[in-house]
């Protein structure tokens, strides 16, 4: 005869509660890292919402700092291509005070091409670029204020225009050298 079995007597299985190698395999496929999905209250939607709001928030801060980065290096190149230009006209560029001392320190490059005045606006942090240009005081020969957004598009149509004057004079005016060979546009 076997002996009486010691210890406590095993526990009854209960409804509200799995068998153990049924509850080991619910434990394996239950999914890691989630909890249950519980009903939300208003609190918890609420939560989730900001959460929501804070990840968007997040995303469209890291575009807004990449267009910024993006302004920055366009308006430096904008500045040593002025400089450049500054360079190649040296009898007529010159920088001057803006004329409006709410500006804060911007400045003009003026200078002549074409046999017309061209301006440009010069933010203080360029400034340092065109120590080869003169300074003075005052605008040199009359100057019609125009409003800006008016002398922006006519200033643009005259370098247009000019460009293609000194293209045309460039292949009238040199002799052919070796055929060049054609330049294709880069792949994209």
């Amino acid at each position: 005869m076997s002996a009486p079995p010691t210890g406590p007597p095993p526990e009854e299985p209960r409804a509200d509660r799995p068998l153990g190698r049924t509850a080991a395999l619910l434990r394996l496929l239950r999914p890691r890292g989630r909890t249950t999905r519980q009903e939300t209250g208003p609190g918890d939607r609420l939560a989730l919402d900001l959460d929501g709001t804070r990840q968007e928030l997040a995303r469209w801060q890291r575009h807004a700092d990449s267009y910024e980065r993006e302004l920055n290096r366009v308006s430096h190149e904008r500045a040593h291509l002025l400089a450049w230009l500054a360079a190649l006209h040296p009898a007529s560029a010159v920088i001057t005070p803006a004329a409006d001392p709410a500006q804060g320190g911007t400045h003009l490059l003026r200078l002549v091409a074409g046999e017309r005045q061209l301006t440009w606006r010069l933010p203080p942090a360029d400034l340092p670029l065109f120590a080869h240009v003169p300074y003075a005081a005052q605008a040199p020969g009359p100057h019609r204020p125009r409003p800006d957004d008016h002398r922006i598009l006519d200033q643009a149509a005259h370098i247009r225009r000019h460009t293609r004057l000194l293209a045309v004079e460039e292949t009238l005016f040199t002799a052919p050298a070796e055929i060049r060979p054609a330049v294709r546009p880069p792949d994209h």
